[in-house]
């Protein structure tokens, strides 16, 4: 009796430590997922700019070094997605990624601001429809990624606590990293004057 006993304990526990590892998986294929809309929603953007690019040409033709630096902020950006999409999670590969982003969003702010200055260009239907197709996508860009950093969260939780510790570490579960929004002023609040 006693040996039937024990043996349903050490069944019962290899039993919660597979749960726990499933967990564990479970948990790290959901922030995959969750970085895979990320991945769409980046995409969407980096092949938007090209046309934006285009647009403004003809219009900036004097202000080449500006295009050149978005051209170049989208290359950049490309890159980082694809080194992030090789390893979600892996903290190089986000914090590249975060920066190769915040580089692209600056290069683009300067270049809204500059057609600020041309109202042909501003008035341009196909660069209206580009910017809001891009203001759309930014929008799931942002929505992407809380729900990615929110799995993340979830599953960095799951491979920190113990038992679920030591399972982690036995199985080498990295710990994830979330994407950032390292630049202050993509982080501030625009500010709106109607004079």
């Amino acid at each position: 009796m006693g040996l039937i006993i024990f043996l349903v304990l050490i069944v019962l526990i290899v039993v919660y430590f597979v749960a726990i590892y499933n967990g564990l998986v479970t948990s790290r294929n959901g922030y995959k997922n969750a970085f895979a809309q990320i991945d769409v929603q980046l995409t969407r953007r980096h092949d938007l700019i090209p046309n934006l690019v285009e647009t403004a040409k003809g219009y900036l033709a004097h202000e080449r070094g500006t295009l050149e630096a978005v051209v170049q902020a989208r290359n950049a950006a490309v890159s980082g997605l694809a080194g992030a999409k090789a390893n979600p999670g892996d903290p190089v590969a986000m914090q590249q990624l975060s920066g190769s982003e915040n580089a692209l969003t600056q290069s683009l702010g300067r270049l809204f601001a500059l057609s600020e200055a041309y109202p042909d260009l501003k008035a341009n239907q196909t660069m209206m429809q580009l910017s809001e197709e891009l203001t759309s996508t930014e929008n799931r860009v942002a929505f992407a990624r809380q729900a990615y950093n929110d799995s993340v969260l979830t599953y960095n939780n799951k491979r920190e606590v113990f038992p679920s510790s030591f399972v982690a570490n036995s199985f080498n579960f990295a710990a994830a990293e979330p994407l950032k929004v390292e630049d202050p002023a993509v982080r501030d609040v625009p500010k709106v004057s109607f004079t």
